[in-house]
């Protein structure tokens, strides 16, 4: 059986702490499962005062460059968010926008 898999995506500041939610409901409800949290936008700033530090985060680099973060080096980025957020559904993701 494939496993479930999710990406979360947390566009803006507000997202972001909606997605922390679905976040930790999720895994939750679905140990076995994994996640990605897709952080974009206004989101980034969000997502640095927050201080997140989890494995499931993804971090837009565009947006990070648009809004000239700076970010902790640990945190996994991607290239675009759109891009990246399109290639997981091909690959079988399903997307929860927060």
């Amino acid at each position: 059986m494939t496993p479930l898999r999710l990406c979360i995506h947390a566009p803006t500041s507000e997202a972001v702490d909606r997605a922390l939610r679905n976040l930790a409901s999720f895994r939750r409800d679905q140990p076995d499962a994994e996640v990605q949290l897709v952080v974009s936008g206004t989101g980034v700033r969000r997502a640095i005062s927050l201080g997140l530090d989890d494995p499931a985060l993804r971090v837009c680099a565009n947006s990070i460059a648009t809004q000239m973060a700076d970010v902790p080096l640990a945190w996994v980025t991607v290239s675009s968010a759109v891009s990246y957020l399109a290639q997981q559904q091909l690959d079988g993701w399903a997307y929860v926008r927060a």
